[in-house]
């Protein structure tokens, strides 16, 4: 029985790139340009409670950044996640896109985006985004639609079209310590690659970064 094999551009190079980042900012831009890839910024993040028991729930991506290398999304810090991420400030990230038969895990550090940086993101969101980041108290209990409807107006009263970020919403940096790319293969035998470094924090914000070392890994 012969080994199947796929074309060689669909596998990753070899050898492997010295760093993640410009392969995965090909992939990124590719199934944004794809139109059978529904969502494609929408990653998995993984986070661990109180308890050190995982939870995961879908986010997006909105900015990423080869040089260092870190990426963007941003929520609710009063949220679970963000409370979680405040307490334990480590977490993990899965991009699939099946519809390219690839996929980009990331693990590392998190912290909150620059106040400027969070700004700026919040003020080209359409203005009911904008409104409903004020008027969601994410995953507090709610008694009905209805009262989550009275919130919204409660805001649109207060602000009109004039709405600030929120102290309590913004961004969170992921510095990736790890980063896996996967690609799909013939007979489930797939091609898997990681890039591992050091990250040692400089700043409030951003981190003191080593070399890239890849490696091959069975699928």
């Amino acid at each position: 029985m012969s080994f199947p094999v796929a074309p060689p551009n669909d596998f990753l190079p070899e050898p492997l790139p010295r760093e993640p980042f410009t392969l995965f900012g090909q992939w990124f831009a590719a199934a944004h340009a794809l139109k059978a890839q529904p969502n494609p910024n929408a990653m998995v993040l993984a986070t661990a409670n109180a308890a050190g028991r995982p939870e995961a729930r879908i986010v997006l991506c909105k900015q990423w950044h080869g040089d260092p290398g870190h990426i963007v999304f941003y929520t609710n810090y009063q949220s679970h996640k963000g409370e979680q991420l405040t307490a334990l400030a480590h977490a993990a990230v899965v991009f699939h896109w099946d519809a390219m038969h690839r996929q980009v895990r990331m693990t590392g550090p998190v912290v909150k985006s620059p106040a400027n940086e969070s700004d700026a993101y919040f003020n080209i969101r359409p203005l009911i985004n904008r409104i409903g980041a004020w008027a969601s108290r994410q995953s507090q209990p709610l008694a009905s639609r209805a009262q989550l409807a009275a919130q919204v107006r409660e805001i649109e009263q207060r602000f009109g079209s004039n709405v600030p970020r929120p102290p309590h919403w913004g961004g969170f940096r992921l510095w990736p310590e790890t980063v896996e790319l996967w690609v799909e293969g013939p007979g489930r035998v797939h091609d898997r690659a990681i890039w591992t470094r050091r990250v040692t924090p400089r700043d409030e914000f951003t981190f003191d970064c080593s070399e890239w070392s890849a490696t091959r890994l069975n699928p």
